[in-house]
């Protein structure tokens, strides 16, 4: 039987990501995915935050100009404009980052499997598990040490290990769009409005070289399909859409519960979205997976080294949730918020000096997710 150190299921950025900073220790890494080819299917807007942009050194070739503006809309369509003096936004060319990631992951030693699905898994008599995965020649079971969950929202891993899943998500749309002119800054427009995006919000990210337009709420409460043709209707006083090309649709679920409780056991963990490393307030989940990623891989290499179950503990959500508490009461309170003349009075209080600053924190402040103390060094995401 095929043997392998670990065994990681799903290619986004967690997957890739884990992958090479496990191989980059010396470890028998496979990485499987259902897609053939990373560039189809991508499920995220990939916003990347000052914070990660100045902690990891990503490609600069994947990524968009930088945003500074940020553009608040109420349901009635008033404006409020904030600023940073830094560069605080880029939008990642995902299909072609997470091509670099895979590349790099390649060049380490990773055996990558695409067009391949994960089934079930069983421990094996002497330790392990034995993984069943399915391709495009049948069916066959591979042996690891330890399994890892790094696929998406509504994780099959997490089911198979009996780990925590993601019970509370929020559905998003969008289309890309190039040959749209950008009057003004570089600057990305969210739009508050309970009809068109209940629970979360719409938005508009121009970079100047690409146009992002979607909407996010919870699924119960809205047609998201709807409600993106709709909103872009609506759009004719900001954008010139008259030349617009379409670039691609994205779609997929966000979940927003926080960060799970039960991410690891013996045979395996789970890792950016299957993790719940998601902002329970801005859904952003880009920067929690880059951190959450390489603290996993620093566990699992000690796991795997001394056996020891108490190398696990640590990697647990009950931690990472403590530090979370406002985040999750706020999304909580935002849930049950469906009259827009709430949110419209909302907006109109972030326009006074006191509540300005909380609208500022939230879109411009570095407390995406907790720093940890086990994070590899950062010359371990070096490109080259």
């Amino acid at each position: 039987m095929e043997s392998h150190d670990v065994i990681i299921v799903g290619a986004g950025l967690a997957g890739l990501q884990t992958s090479c900073l496990l191989a980059e220790r010396g470890y028998r890494v496979l990485l499987v995915d259902r897609k053939a080819s990373l560039d189809h299917s991508i499920h995220t807007t990939g916003i990347f935050v000052r914070r990660t942009l100045e902690d990891f050194p990503l490609p600069e070739d994947c990524l968009g100009p930088p945003v500074r503006h940020v553009r608040l809309y109420s349901p009635a369509r008033r404006r409020m404009d904030l600023s940073s003096p830094f560069d605080e936004f880029r939008v990642g060319r995902m299909g072609l980052l997470y091509q670099r990631f895979l590349n790099r992951s390649i060049c380490r030693g990773v055996e990558w499997m695409p067009s391949t699905q994960f089934i079930e898994c069983s421990k094996v008599k002497g330790g392990g598990l034995a993984v069943r995965l399915d391709d495009r020649n049948g069916s066959h079971v591979v042996r690891s040490r330890y399994l890892v969950g790094a696929d998406g929202a509504n994780s099959h891993v997490a089911g198979a290990l009996g780990l925590e899943k993601n019970r509370e998500w929020i559905v998003g749309v969008e289309e890309v769009f190039e040959n749209i002119p950008l009057d003004g800054p570089p600057r990305f427009h969210c739009f508050l409005d309970a009809e068109i995006a209940p629970g979360y919000l719409a938005w508009v990210v121009h970079d100047g070289e690409q146009v992002h337009i979607g909407v996010g709420g919870y699924a119960a409460k809205f047609d998201p399909v709807k409600a993106l043709k709709e909103f872009h209707a609506s759009l004719d006083d900001i954008l010139d859409l008259r030349a617009a090309r379409l670039i691609e649709r994205r779609s997929g679920r966000i979940p927003v519960g926080g960060v799970l409780r039960r991410i690891a056991n013996a045979e395996g963990l789970l890792v950016g979205d299957a993790a719940g490393a998601v902002s329970p307030l801005t859904a952003g989940g880009l920067d929690p997976c880059m951190r959450l990623s390489g603290y996993a891989a620093n566990t699992i290499s000690k796991y795997l080294q001394t056996g020891d179950p108490n190398e696990l503990a640590l990697y647990s959500g009950d931690l990472f949730r403590a530090r979370f508490v406002s985040r999750l009461f706020m999304r909580r309170a935002i849930a049950t918020v469906n009259s827009s003349a709430l949110i419209e009075l909302g907006c109109a209080l972030f326009r006074l000096p006191g509540f300005y600053s909380i609208a500022w924190q939230v879109f411009f402040g570095r407390g995406s997710f907790p720093d940890l103390k086990d994070e590899p060094p950062r010359e371990a995401f070096v490109y080259r």
